[in-house]
């Protein structure tokens, strides 16, 4: 069985068997952080839905008021004026039927895909590369669009999608340890509440059962879901 280092453990030491508000859990987390990079700090929130039923699927998107703390690179798959307006937006790179094909033949240098309408057909070619690593364009995640420009601006700024994964559990992003604790909690709390406002209406009792924050290589520390769920600033 395998055993945490001893750095890890130094960090678990450190965090209480208690519910944490987001101020707190904050400053815990930067205070046992001990990797030599920037780590990333997420929230896990298990819901009270079955995602096996497609009524109960909680997926949707939120602009991180302070971004992540990563510039992802976008690729936009479209055609004729959209191609310059893509460019003009900040995309990495942009293409029609070619760049489709490039995918295909295994170019993966990047983390987020838009795609117009009218070349959904040729994407849908990509579902069995994209599919499984969350990039394929949705029009519910506003990745396919006509509005290019914007939904490129919105990725670049720190547009973060979510989606309960089958366990019922929803993974994401709220920043970097080196952001300010303040944009940290603003950041944590637009995420919770993007998540509480797609709640289905078919999901019943209790919706946000646990939420739990880490950084990449630090323990769990679990947050008071009543403080999170009410928005509560601290």
């Amino acid at each position: 069985m395998a055993r945490h280092g001893k750095k890890y453990r130094e960090a678990r030491g450190k965090v209480e068997t208690r519910p944490y508000l987001l101020d707190e859990a904050i400053a815990t987390v930067r205070g046992a952080a001990f990797a030599k990079f920037d780590e990333t700090i997420e929230l896990h929130m298990r819901l009270g839905v079955n995602p096996r039923h497609a009524d109960q699927m909680v997926r949707g998107t939120v602009v991180l008021p302070h971004g992540t703390g990563k510039n992802k690179r976008v690729v936009v798959i479209a055609s004729g004026d959209k191609l310059k307006e893509a460019e003009q937006a900040g995309a990495e790179e942009v293409g029609g039927v070619e760049l489709v094909k490039r995918i295909q033949e295994g170019w993966l240098d990047f983390e987020a895909v838009v795609a117009t309408p009218d070349m959904m057909r040729e994407v849908g070619k990509l579902g069995k590369v994209l599919g499984p690593r969350g990039l394929m364009p949705n029009p519910k995640t506003g990745t396919v669009t006509t509005d290019i420009a914007k939904a490129v601006k919105e990725i670049k700024a720190g547009k973060v999608e979510f989606r309960v994964d089958k366990t019922g559990i929803i993974h994401a992003p709220v920043g970097k340890i080196s952001f300010p604790a303040q944009s940290l909690i603003e950041n944590a709390h637009a995420l919770v509440d993007s998540v509480v406002k797609a709640k289905p209406s078919a999901a019943k009792g209790k919706y946000l059962k646990s939420v739990t924050m880490s950084s990449t290589m630090g323990p769990g520390i679990v947050i008071d879901t009543a403080a999170a769920e009410a928005g509560i600033k601290h």
